[in-house]
């Protein structure tokens, strides 16, 4: 694998192209040097799929790009997984300046390889570079550079039903800067790894924790945006919750405490009847693709869909609770604990979130028709 890695970095900086041939020519580039080297889709078979999780496995190409000095970015190209240099007075280090987005690759039972909804992620990284003062690339740039790593490191994506390959575009102040301002230069990379469920617990309903003191986002803040400073503050929260037994935290409203918001890395949603409730993303929740995706599927199956303020005593009445992400899918919570208090939640035979669940990932394996262009085939 090594030597293959080395064979194809070497290929991609040694081809003279012309400035005005497009990233077409690499992603025929990197298929034709794939199948050169005799390497099969399956060639990782070493991988356990049954037991992936959610943890880092390098794979073994990212793409990498950065800007000019008029915000422009200019042609990415593949390189082989590895560390980036960065300035010890890089304005992602020194002030936060940086966002992430996540997405998946998914096979299919014929071997196609397709992205879910990449122009949206592309969109939500626009705003929030416009919310962050980055340049961003455009939407045509970020989904070939996410078919490009994926193209190039299709052997981890597992076989279909098994899991996914996560693929994660991060764009960062990588110039140096001393005074609070933007950096000078900004990295656009993308990389990858093959996951499977990201709660440790698998497909076991999620306990959660009501956090009353520490607040994930405020209003004015970034919370509606994938900042990477919207992160590492939740982590004291998570680990004091885990530490009890809990799965995850969900977060009050900053300003009066009892308006619930999302969980610490998802979006979360409340069934009551054929009403499906979620909290309004007004600047502090971030409008999460699945989220965005299931309300969709939800109105189509006849359900009616609010977003709105949702006082946290209304989870008491609640038939059904369940979380929804990229990173996620759509996971049931079995409990939420709020001031000493467990509200348990009963596994129903006809359970809304398993339904919404298996339409969307039928939709995604092209077992339901796809009639909203969500799906993109790479090529």
């Amino acid at each position: 694998m090594i030597r293959r890695a080395a064979f194809f970095h070497r290929l991609i900086d040694s081809a003279s192209l012309p400035s005005n041939i497009g990233a077409r020519y690499y992603t025929a580039q990197i298929a034709t040097s794939l199948q050169s080297t005799g390497q099969s889709d399956d060639e990782s078979n070493d991988i356990d799929w049954e037991n992936l999780g959610f943890h880092l496995m390098p794979t073994d190409y990212m793409y990498l790009t950065k800007s000019n000095e008029n915000g422009h970015f200019e042609q990415g190209q593949l390189n082989p997984y590895g560390n980036i240099h960065l300035s010890p007075s890089a304005g992602v280090l020194n002030y936060g300046q940086g966002l992430f987005e996540g997405t998946k690759a998914y096979r299919r039972d014929d071997g196609r390889l397709f992205l879910f909804r990449p122009h949206q992620n592309a969109i939500r990284m626009q705003i929030g570079a416009e919310r962050m003062c980055m340049p961003c690339p455009s939407t045509d740039q970020f989904v070939d550079a996410v078919k490009q790593t994926a193209l190039a490191n299709k052997h981890f994506i597992p076989p279909p039903g098994k899991g996914s390959l996560y693929i994660r575009p991060l764009l960062i102040g990588s110039g140096p800067i001393l005074g609070l301002a933007p950096a000078p230069e900004y990295t656009f990379l993308v990389y990858a790894c093959p996951v499977g469920n990201y709660f440790k617990e698998g497909t076991t309903p999620l306990n959660l924790y009501v956090e009353e003191d520490l607040h994930r986002a405020s209003r004015g803040g970034a919370g509606g945006v994938k900042s990477i400073t919207n992160y590492a503050p939740v982590l004291r929260a998570i680990n004091s919750a885990k530490e009890k037994g809990f799965s995850d935290v969900l977060y009050l409203d900053s300003v009066n405490k009892r308006y619930i918001e999302e969980v610490s890395s998802c979006n979360i949603f409340l069934v009551k009847g054929k009403v499906l409730s979620t909290p309004a993303a007004s600047g502090t929740i971030l409008k999460g693709v699945t989220r965005k995706s299931i309300m969709d599927i939800a109105r189509d199956l006849g359900y009616q869909v609010e977003e709105r303020l949702i006082d946290v005593d209304e989870l008491t009445n609640a038939d059904e609770v369940f979380c929804t992400g990229t990173a996620v899918g759509v996971a049931p919570v079995g409990s939420i604990t709020y001031k000493g208090e467990r509200i348990e939640y009963q596994k129903r035979s006809e359970q809304t979130s398993k339904q919404l669940y298996s339409r969307l990932i039928g939709i995604q394996r092209g077992v339901i028709e796809d009639k909203r262009d969500w799906i993109v085939e790479i090529e």
